[in-house]
């Protein structure tokens, strides 16, 4: 969102002065609420943000046009459902990279650089040893609360909500018969470290090893932000695939 810079006085002008930020006023806090469900649970049309939010359908078209409009925000064509009908296909919302910044990517620049440096004066087993690292640090505190629920649904449920205290905006959802099998997709919504791992896919390989780990169970990654997906998607099947036996916390097989 734009924002002229200038500031309202007592006179009624308008003079140059402090920037306000878009967040403190009511308009700029509803279209950051439009902004946020749409990282969380995105994409969906506007008539599912205006009823997720309790306002009115108007209103949201006006903050998802501005989204839009700045470049925040796309559009993509609904997938039709039954037999084709006349008439345009709904559209569907989602945040763009601009739009996931004003959620968080801080020190990018810095934490690009710095692999880079890693890279060239330790090799690529340093980055990985790296890369290992962090999402061990990121799931550690949680192996407890995760390993305590019964079943991959449920570790899968447990994992997602110690991600989004992480800040990963993640969330599950159940999947009958497919390509994949059955079973949970943990989807995460919001990605930190998605402009560093564009670069580095490391950092999401060793994270999708450490939640097979965690899990107890083959997982396989389906999407990623860094790729330019909507969201990091992780297929973790209701049972193992035949011939692979799932792993306990403490290395051994899990009963």
């Amino acid at each position: 969102m734009k924002n002229s810079g200038t500031t309202q006085h007592e006179d009624g002008a308008s003079r140059p002065g402090a920037v306000v930020p878009a967040q403190a006023t009511p308009e700029g806090r509803t279209r950051h609420e439009v902004a946020r469900l749409l990282l969380e649970d995105g994409p969906m049309t506007a008539g599912v943000v205006a009823e997720r939010l309790g306002i009115s359908p108007t209103a949201v078209r006006r903050h998802l046009d501005a989204l839009v409009a700045d470049g925040e925000a796309e559009t993509r064509d609904a997938p039709r459902r039954g037999p084709r009908g006349r008439g345009r296909p709904a559209k569907l919302f989602l945040l763009t990279e601009t739009g996931r910044a004003r959620f968080g990517h801080a020190y990018d620049d810095l934490a690009v650089a710095a692999i880079r440096f890693l890279a060239e004066h330790a090799g690529e087993d340093a980055v990985r040893a790296f890369a290992e690292r962090r999402v061990a640090a990121l799931v550690e505190p949680h192996r407890a609360a995760v390993n305590a629920a019964d079943g991959p649904a449920h570790r899968a449920e447990a994992l997602a909500a110690a991600l989004t205290r992480e800040g990963y905006a993640a969330s599950t959802r159940q999947v009958g018969a497919t390509a994949t099998g059955a079973g949970a997709q943990l989807c995460q919504h919001h990605c930190p470290v998605a402009h560093v791992a564009a670069e580095f896919p490391q950092l999401c390989e060793a994270e999708t090893e450490a939640f097979a780990k965690l899990l107890g169970t083959h997982v396989q990654r389906l999407a990623t932000i860094a790729r330019g997906d909507a969201a990091c998607t992780t297929h973790v099947p209701a049972e193992n695939p035949p011939g692979l036996q799932a792993k306990a916390p403490d290395g051994g097989e899990r009963e």
